[in-house]
Formats: structure tokens, C-alpha cells, sequence
């Protein structure tokens, strides 16, 4: 990713697309980069989600074993 550094960056960045596609400043030229740019940015918070998700069940199956 370019400049992407966390999940929260990644969707101000695709917010950003959004609003931008919305717009009337969208030029049918930058469609493709939007698109590209946008899928790039999907994967890394789809990624980052599911590592998370993993990294709170490993945290939440430790509280049970140790509970027992």
C-alpha cells in the first residue's frame, strides 16, 4: 500500500473516492485509478479486520483456559 498506514487511514481514503465519485470533479479518465486504488485499499482492511478478529479470539480463548 502507498501511504496507508493503519484501517483507519484506509477508509478516510476510500471516503474520500466515494465523495470523489459522487462529485462533479470525477473524470471518466480517473475512473480506473479510483477502481484500482479502491480494491487495493478493500483487501488491506479486509486483512487487517480478519488479523484482528484472530488476534481477540487468541485473546479471548486464553481468558477461558485460564478461568478453568
Amino acid at each position: 500500500m502507498d501511504n496507508v498506514k493503519s484501517y483507519s487511514e484506509a477508509v478516510e481514503e476510500l471516503e474520500n473516492i466515494v465523495a470523489m465519485l459522487q462529485s462533479d470533479k470525477c473524470k471518466i479518465d480517473d475512473l480506473k485509478a479510483y477502481a484500482q486504488k479502491s480494491v487495493e485499499l478493500i483487501k488491506f482492511c479486509k486483512s487487517h479486520l480478519s488479523q484482528t478478529d484472530d488476534e481477540i479470539k487468541k485473546l479471548l480463548d486464553n481468558i477461558k483456559d485460564e478461568s478453568c
